[in-house]
């Protein structure tokens, strides 16, 4: 193949893939752009993979059922040594006065000791039942990487972390729900229509609790009337700044007071409410605040949960939507500040097709600009952590080995600092790579007897690292140092 050939089959791979493996360059050098157009036409299998996970309304009830019991199991002991310490107490107010002035000191301790013994015995019952939501989480998380690790090229599966991302919530708010909100409201929708994907993720009952809409209540509803709670704009607010038209893009805090209205009464069916149903999206009208509402100079009358329905379907066909989505998309894919004709036309192709985010992608890996920049976008370290793994042509990872890893590198999955989701520039992540260093000298040491590094050097990377890079692979005193040396270099770091 030729040396050009090479290079963009190699910046296909990096720059809108999971990175190169054996025998993926190869696999693609003949045509790489017709390579990645054809990976979005294809069925998209990932899916399959995960139906025997469970749906986030069971992982919730599930988890919610498990900590139901754990609380019982600990007031039942609870009482039981409440019940023995009344015993003991009983039978020192019966014992003989003199026993009982000499045992002052000793009532003391024993009381300590009790209490000890008692906080003992409620944690013991309570551990007695099993937690399945760290078990559950761990299931999603290796289902999401095992994908990423097995796939061809992996654009589509770059793009379902990069809408993820958008469409954050936090596992350390909603844990049970974490994957699962993943599959249910992104997958089905990378290369769909993105009104779909907007509509999945903010009716959704992991994003309803995650941004507090669960709680909102109108002032003129029924429930705002009778229990005198308020209004929460969470929710609005980060549809509008974060998830549609983007920061400065013409809206006013009246359009987020409004709009906040409109999505009172999207709540959840509470797990303790209802054990077939709980977690569940509900629509709770005496929730909703009643009434027409106006939201960015238009009139919704009001109709319930399609009011909320009508104003999400206008954002995501809204000018100010495309452009916002489209310069994500490229600064994501491309580079930190992308080409401003890229964005163009991709916020065209936005807005001419309705949202097709399969023709948006399409037209980003077709354009010449997607191209023609060199490889100084810093991966992402689950980017670059899996790109690692797949260079060592491996295809399986253990789940708690893979989180404890990204928690070290500041990207803990499913768990951003804050709604925006993870920062996608050089700046945020820089300062990590000292702690890539140790992730990278790990994984080598793991994987020194199985991966020869020329051999990643020649047949995964296809020559792409520069000559000081393979002279400082050949003068390392062991494959453990080479690999270690290979997979720091900017060459595998960039894209």
């Amino acid at each position: 193949m030729s040396s050009s050939a090479k290079a963009e089959a190699i910046l296909a791979l990096n720059r809108f893939g999971m990175g190169p493996r054996p025998g993926s360059i190869a696999a693609i050098e003949t045509d790489p752009r017709g390579a990645l157009i054809a990976e979005l036409e294809r069925p998209y299998a990932a899916l399959a993979a995960s139906s025997a996970l469970p749906s986030s309304t069971k992982a919730f009830r599930t988890v919610a059922d498990a900590n139901a019991k754990r609380q019982a199991r600990a007031t039942l002991a609870k009482r039981e040594q409440e019940a023995k310490r009344k015993q003991m107490a009983d039978a020192s107010a019966m014992a003989p006065p003199a026993m009982a002035e000499g045992a002052t000191q000793d009532s003391k301790e024993q009381a300590s000791k009790e209490q000890d013994g008692k906080e003992m015995a409620e944690k013991a019952a309570a551990d007695a039942v099993p937690d399945p939501g760290r078990p559950i989480y761990l299931q999603e998380v290796k289902i999401r990487t095992e994908a990423a690790l097995n796939a061809d090229i992996g654009l589509t599966e770059r793009l379902v972390w990069f809408w993820s991302n958008h469409f954050c919530i936090s596992a350390d708010k909603i844990q049970s729900m974490s994957g699962a909100y993943e599959r249910e409201a992104i997958r089905p929708h990378v290369l769909g229509r993105f009104v779909d994907m907007l509509l999945a993720a903010e009716g959704h009952p992991a994003m309803l609790f995650y941004l507090d809409n669960t709680i909102s209540m109108g002032a003129n509803s029924t429930a705002g009337i009778n229990r005198s709670r308020g209004l929460n704009e969470n929710l609005a607010r980060e549809t509008l700044e974060l998830h549609t038209l983007g920061v400065r893009s013409g809206y006013t805090q009246d359009d987020v007071i409004s709009f906040a209205n409109v999505l009172t009464g999207w709540t959840w069916v509470p797990a303790g409410g209802d054990p077939e149903h709980g977690g569940e999206f509900s629509f709770n009208p005496r929730l909703h605040e009643p009434g027409a509402k106006t939201v960015l100079g238009k009139l919704y009358e009001d109709g319930e949960v399609e009011q909320g329905r009508a104003v999400l379907r206008d954002l995501a066909i809204h000018p100010a939507t495309a452009t916002h989505i489209a310069g994500k998309l490229a600064r994501h894919f491309v580079a930190d500040v992308p080409p401003p004709a890229l964005v163009e036309t991709m916020a065209k192709v936005f807005h001419d097709t309705g949202g097709d985010l399969k023709e948006v992608t399409k037209a980003m890996v077709s354009s010449p600009e997607s191209w023609t920049g060199p490889a100084t976008k810093l991966k992402l370290p689950c980017e670059w952590t899996v790109g690692m793994v797949r260079a060592a042509g491996m295809t399986q990872t253990d789940p708690v080995r893979f989180t404890a890893g990204q928690t070290l590198l500041g990207e803990r999955l499913w768990r951003p600092p804050s709604p925006k989701g993870y920062a996608d520039d050089e700046a945020t992540w820089i300062d990590g790579m000292g702690r890539r260093l140790d992730i990278a000298n790990n994984f080598s040491e793991r994987a020194a007897d199985k991966v020869d590094p020329q051999d990643v050097i020649e047949n995964v990377l296809g020559s792409c690292v520069s000559a000081d890079v393979k002279q400082a692979v050949g003068r390392a005193e062991s494959r453990q140092q080479a690999l270690a040396l290979l997979f720091m270099s900017a060459e595998f770091q960039r894209r």
